[in-house]
């Protein structure tokens, strides 16, 4: 069996979890609305990354990977509950220190949150990765597993549609 160099070793999984864990955090209370459900999210994508991380071949990817083990986990929370009738996705996004921390009111916000509530469930996600974790179109599309182009035109329609509502 052939062994990777050392440049092209993942770090040690304790390093990733502190590098990753609060963006990932965040993505999960806004994607479910619930921070109960986003605790039971958190938990099982990092139970899940820790199963798998052996087999990654090396650093480049690991943040857009983290993100799609938690959006699939998301993914599959709301289609248990459609199934009851029950979907909750997230709009929580007045709680970004960026976002928050401007000169809008609270009925501005409110209006923010269900507008992005609102998005179609791919545009949502797209555009609570690129303007509140920060992630670039390629960890993006990664993370939705999509094309980079994809990924851009699921963000510009989500804003187009935001900047529509205000």
């Amino acid at each position: 069996m052939e062994t990777a160099p050392i440049d092209r070793l993942p770090p040690p999984f304790d390093e990733v979890l502190r590098r990753h864990e609060r963006e990932i955090m965040r993505f999960l209370v806004r994607t479910t609305r619930d921070r109960e459900d986003a605790l039971d999210l958190f938990q099982e994508t990092w139970l899940r990354a820790y199963r798998a991380y052996a087999k990654l071949d090396g650093p480049e990817g690991i943040r857009p990977w983290l993100f799609r083990i938690a959006t699939n986990l998301c993914l599959n929370r709301a289609r248990d509950r459609a199934r009851h009738s029950r979907v909750i996705f997230d709009s929580e996004l007045a709680d970004h220190a960026d976002y928050a921390s401007s000169n809008n009111t609270h009925d501005e916000l409110l209006q923010l949150k269900t507008t992005v509530a609102r998005l179609p469930r791919k545009q949502r996600e797209a555009v609570v990765m690129r303007k509140f974790a920060g992630l670039d179109y390629d960890e993006i599309a990664a993370a939705l597993g999509c094309s980079s182009a994809a990924a851009r035109a699921d963000v510009y329609q989500a804003m187009k549609k935001i900047r529509l509502a205000e």
